[in-house]
């Protein structure tokens, strides 16, 4: 559920899933975390929030099949991509594991050694 000012800001790209995911709450899906910036020619509030939970709208058939999958441990929805179809706004989202812990250190050595590859070659 996102306000007119919000949907405006969407419509024109100016959404930020990263480090975004979504909750679930007495049975409702929120996106928590996605960053929507000000509209700039609409009068928002001082106090708008652009990183505010927004209920999402989804049927509870699909709701009740997801409950089952997000009772299991390391499980988490992640949004992908957000578009526009006719008049709406659409978000996709999967079911995700997160990395553990020695998949993080392998990405890291593999980010570092680029970098110390690229640095040589730009300095030889």
């Amino acid at each position: 559920m996102l306000t007119g000012a919000e949907v405006k800001s969407v419509k024109n790209g100016h959404i930020s899933l990263k480090g975004s995911f979504v909750t679930m709450h007495d049975g409702e899906l929120y996106l928590t975390n996605a960053n929507i910036s000000p509209y700039p020619f609409a009068k928002t509030a001082e106090t708008y929030n652009p990183t505010r939970s927004r209920k999402l709208l989804v049927r509870k058939s699909e709701i009740s099949s997801l409950i089952g999958k997000l009772q299991t441990k390391g499980l988490t929805l992640v949004p992908l991509r957000v578009y526009t179809k006719k008049r709406l706004i659409k978000l996709e989202f999967a079911l995700a594991q997160g990395k553990k812990k020695f998949d993080k250190r392998e990405n890291i050595a593999k980010r570092e050694s680029k970098r110390r590859m690229e640095r040589f070659i730009k300095n030889n």
